[in-house]
């Protein structure tokens, strides 16, 4: 009999894209459905082309930047980049907008403040 591979766990479907969810991880156990939320937050992040994505709307001066303007940054096609934005628009990081032919993108501030304050209510203070 043959090995049989494995595959990765995979996280299921949930809504992150709204506010986040819970109080810090250090004012009590979190609950699995918070955990879980939290996680796929992260998971969003999980990944260096996101977070040079991330890097750049959130030090744009433009307020947004289109998805072709995003992909010479990063040095990857739109598609790809498309798909990678798509992942932290679930997540609710991002947020894009059409205009004529293109799509526009902005950071969400607000939701890696919360990420922040989630994981170390005393990170930034």
């Amino acid at each position: 009999m043959g090995m049989v591979g494995t595959m990765p766990k995979t996280l299921p479907a949930v809504d992150v894209s709204g506010p986040i969810c819970c109080a810090p991880v250090s004012a009590a156990p979190m609950s699995d459905d918070a955990a879980l939320e939290l996680a796929l937050r992260l998971k969003a992040l999980a990944d260096p082309t996101r977070v040079k994505l991330m890097s750049i709307l959130l030090t744009t001066t433009d307020g947004a930047v289109c998805t072709c303007d995003l992909a010479i940054g990063v040095g990857l096609g739109e598609s790809t980049v498309s798909h990678h934005l798509a992942q932290l628009r679930k997540a609710g990081m991002v947020e894009s907008e059409r205009r004529g032919m293109n799509v526009h993108h902005r950071a969400r501030g607000e939701a890696l403040d919360a990420l922040r304050v989630v994981l170390d209510p005393n990170c930034c203070r």
